[in-house]
């Protein structure tokens, strides 16, 4: 009997590549998105694979249709081995100019996604006492970058709930595992249709990565059961430069992530965007992005030649760290003096 996954955000991106992975792999898989032509899709391409697939139309900031989802795959496809969260959305802006109820929506699906997701797991697996739970998480659930204040406080939250969760479950005795997958920038749909107020085209910050590398090893953690990944050499040192020397990363991010992040073409003031509704209800946008041409990760030739670019980052963070630092020193030896 095969095993059943449950992936979501599984129309596209990430989740899209991850759901054609696991079908590959054996696994029936149940689709979780709200786009309808998405679901299609993605459908079409894991029962390719010879297995069953499952599209069930759902928002992961409900924890009502979250948990129907749940209990519809254990209905029609079987108990669940594994559940994938990899749902997301973002506002791509400076944060004082996120509309709350923008700012809300953002984090309820990329936050509060993975905790309905891991409690209608939990539900199901925790009685069982198997399963497995993986999280995609990312270098921006360690360092804050310009432009995404709402992606990056619900990466920080998720890693802050997968741990207390992670650590429950190890109280317990339980043989249910959680795992958390920690990606760099991925060729990803998302920033073709991401909420934005900036007039040019957002991108993913350089080495740019395509999203099936992602997917194996999402899977991978998935069956080997580790802790925890970081995905590509850049981005495991940025997130060890962000725990091991925070203002330092803050400058850099200040200096190198706002620039890095915008493309020379001006935005189209038509194009979907997914923060409320779905931007494939009517059209299967694919696993892909639009930076095909530039996704080769580290060794990228387009990306190489921007190094002397980042050494010059590196060199003005350090000079603004030490700057702040001498500041604080003023403030507080003049403090000590009064």
């Amino acid at each position: 009997m095969a095993k059943v996954a449950v992936v979501t955000g599984a129309t596209a991106g990430v989740g899209r590549a991850t759901a054609v992975e696991l079908a590959g792999r054996g696994y029936d898989v149940a689709l979780l998105a709200r786009g309808r032509a998405g679901l299609d899709g993605a459908c079409a391409e894991v029962e390719a694979q010879g297995v069953r697939a499952l599209a069930l139309p759902t928002d992961v900031a409900r924890f009502d249709e979250v948990d129907a989802a749940a209990a519809r795959v254990e209905d029609e496809l079987g108990p669940i081995d594994l559940w994938v969260n990899n749902a997301m959305t973002t506002y791509f802006a400076p944060s004082w100019e996120v509309e709350p109820a923008d700012f809300q929506r953002a984090v309820e699906v990329t936050f509060l996604g993975q905790v309905w997701g891991t409690r209608a797991a939990l539900d199901r697996m925790r009685p069982r006492d198997s399963g497995a739970i993986v999280d995609v998480g990312s270098a921006l659930a360690f360092i804050g970058i310009p432009l995404q204040s709402a992606y990056c406080a619900s990466k920080f939250a998720c890693r802050g709930y997968f741990e207390s969760t992670r650590a429950e479950l190890i109280h317990e005795g339980s043989r249910v595992r959680m795992s958390m997958v920690h990606l760099p920038a991925m060729n990803t749909p998302q920033f073709d249709w991401c909420a934005t107020d900036v007039d040019r085209h957002p991108q993913p910050v350089p080495p740019i990565y395509e999203p099936e590398l992602a997917a194996r090893l999402i899977a991978d953690v998935a069956e080997d059961g580790r802790r925890s990944k970081t995905l590509g050499s850049w981005n495991t040192f940025l997130v060890s430069a962000a725990q091991l020397a925070p203002g330092f990363a803050n400058q850099f991010a200040a200096r190198g992530a706002w620039e890095s992040q915008l493309t020379e073409e001006p935005i189209d003031p038509s194009r979907p965007a997914n923060l409320h509704c779905p931007a494939d209800d009517a059209e299967d946008h694919g696993a892909h992005g639009s930076f095909d041409d530039r996704s080769g990760g580290f060794f990228d030739p387009a990306y190489l030649k921007t190094l002397p670019t980042t050494a010059w980052t590196f060199a003005r963070a350090s000079a603004g760290l030490v700057k702040e630092t001498g500041r604080v020193w003023s403030r507080r030896i003049s403090a000590a003096r009064r």
